[in-house]
């Protein structure tokens, strides 16, 4: 029988929304959890798995069919539930909520007051903070920061070196091409342009030039250069970044000038 690492503490029962959930006590020590250390509430032990380091800290609360295992760690007053996963080396901390059918994998971070929700997945180094939304089927993986009052949502996939702050530092277009995907754009953390579509992703003059290469001559040309067009407007005119900002990947440049 395989040795169980903690135990629900039946006398730290807490009623939660109608639910009884228990706070859990390791009973063995594992990763960076000390024999009798407690941790945070649970609704079952279906809810963090038996094995592996994963662990629920404080005030934070896993239930209904949600899961949380690998060596992921969820702390804080975070809140993991419905039919949500978190696993890998993810964290979830602070007053942030992953629920839905959510995912949240690899070395992502969710906190703050950022919520996950819907079939959204946030992997890779992702980190979504603040009062940022990701739902619906939208996918934040790579390098990507979203931050701020951010929502990324419906078929969305923000990647590489995004750094999101608001909605206006992201667009997306869906149906587009022969295949009807979903192109994404958003500020890179230099403060330039990169284009998402398909398995393409690079500058706006990278795409276009790739676009004219794949569809010179075709209808999906007009389309697509409409559309860097579009994109290019989008980000220079009506949402130009401001005198005083700075992008991320600029500043650390200058810091790094300076030693």
């Amino acid at each position: 029988m395989k040795t169980k690492k903690y135990e629900l503490v039946a006398e730290k029962s807490i009623e939660y929304f109608g639910l009884k959930l228990f706070r859990i006590r390791a009973l063995i020590s594992f990763g960076v959890v000390s024999a009798g250390e407690e941790g945070g509430f649970v609704e079952s032990e279906k809810n963090v798995d038996q094995s592996g380091n994963a662990w629920v800290y404080g005030d934070a609360k896993v239930y209904g069919d949600a899961r949380v295992y690998g060596n992921a760690r969820v702390y804080g007053d975070a809140r993991v539930y419905g039919n949500a996963r978190v696993y890998g080396n993810a964290r979830v901390y602070g007053d942030a909520r992953v629920y839905g059918n959510a995912r949240v994998y690899g070395n992502a971070w969710v906190y703050g007051d950022a919520w996950v929700s819907g079939d959204a997945r946030v992997s890779g180094n992702a980190r979504v903070y603040g009062n940022a939304w990701v739902y619906g089927d939208a996918q934040v993986y790579g390098d990507a920061w979203v931050s701020g009052d951010a929502r990324v949502y419906g078929d969305a996939w923000v990647s590489g070196d995004a750094r999101v702050s608001g909605n206006a530092q992201l667009l997306w277009v869906s149906k587009v091409g022969g295949e009807l995907g979903v192109l994404t754009a958003f500020r890179n953390s230099f403060g330039g342009i990169t284009v998402t579509r398909g398995c393409f992703i690079g500058t706006l003059d990278e795409f276009r030039a790739a676009v004219i290469k794949k569809h010179g001559g075709t209808l999906h040309e007009k389309g697509y250069l409409g559309l860097a067009n579009y994109i290019e407007w989008h980000f220079t005119e009506l949402h130009p970044l401001g005198a005083g900002d700075i992008p991320p990947g600029l500043k650390a440049e200058a810091s790094r000038s300076k030693i």
